[in-house]
């Protein structure tokens, strides 16, 4: 444990003495804010809870997009500098290494979003929205995050450099997000199956509304346990290699 725990802190960390992280965690708030702002708040009247709930549909956009991208040189930049040879090489397992570099993409990815919990609390200055809805809500960005940044996590560990793992990355995110646009047109039981499947909709609907939805959770921690196992996989059958 105190091994990911240093990768951990370690990955964390070259996010916070590097352009790329400010420069992710920049356009993060700045697109949550002129969302916020103009989809959310908009110029006609609406209920607290409806802002809110268009606030957080809006702020999963990000949430993906910032996963995949946090996510893109966790592994990937390692192998392209020549260092994964060496942390391969020191006293930790594979299993390890997918685990410190996860945590600390997605605790990046996590600061980033906590950042922005002055939006929604805004809305008490001219309206009256529940805190529990709001935490509901982040607890469903921070569920979504989990999944995106494992699925990113994956990409890292089977691509050559980092663009190759963004591009597989985001691919493999729209694969999860066709599957809701699929449910929309499909008929049953594929309509379901396939609205399951989705990372939007059936699965994060709930948490705008203020619900907790364990099956919910239980659906992103398994996307998000399957994606690094397959990391773990790859790791160790590269080393072989």
């Amino acid at each position: 444990m105190t091994a990911v725990l240093q990768i951990a802190r370690r990955e964390l960390g070259s996010y916070l003495n590097s352009w790329w992280g400010w420069v992710i965690l920049a356009l993060i708030l700045l697109f949550d804010g002129l969302a916020f702002n103009v989809y959310a708040v908009g110029f006609a009247p609406k209920y607290s809870a409806d802002v809110l709930e268009q606030f957080l549909e809006a702020s999963t956009v990000t949430v993906m997009i910032g996963g995949v991208l946090l996510a893109m040189p966790t592994i990937a930049r390692e192998r392209s500098s020549g260092t994964l040879t060496l942390l391969q090489t020191s006293p930790v397992t594979e299993a390890q290494i997918v685990a410190g570099k996860y945590l600390g993409a997605l605790s990046f990815l996590t600061l980033i979003k906590g950042l922005t919990i002055y939006m929604p609390a805004l809305i008490e200055v001219n309206g009256k929205v529940s805190w529990a809805q709001i935490g509901a809500g982040y607890l469903g960005l921070f569920a979504l995050g989990a999944a995106v940044v494992a699925i990113g996590t994956f990409a890292s560990a089977i691509s050559r450099n980092q663009l190759l793992a963004a591009v597989l990355g985001g691919s493999l995110v729209g694969v999860f997000i066709l599957a809701w646009l699929v449910s929309r047109v499909s008929d049953p039981p594929l309509k379901s199956v396939f609205a399951y499947l989705a990372l939007y909709d059936k699965h994060f609907q709930p948490f705008m509304r203020g619900r907790i939805n364990t099956e919910s959770l239980v659906y992103y921690a398994s996307v998000a346990f399957g994606f690094l196992l397959l990391s773990t996989r790859a790791l160790k059958a590269r080393r072989w290699q």
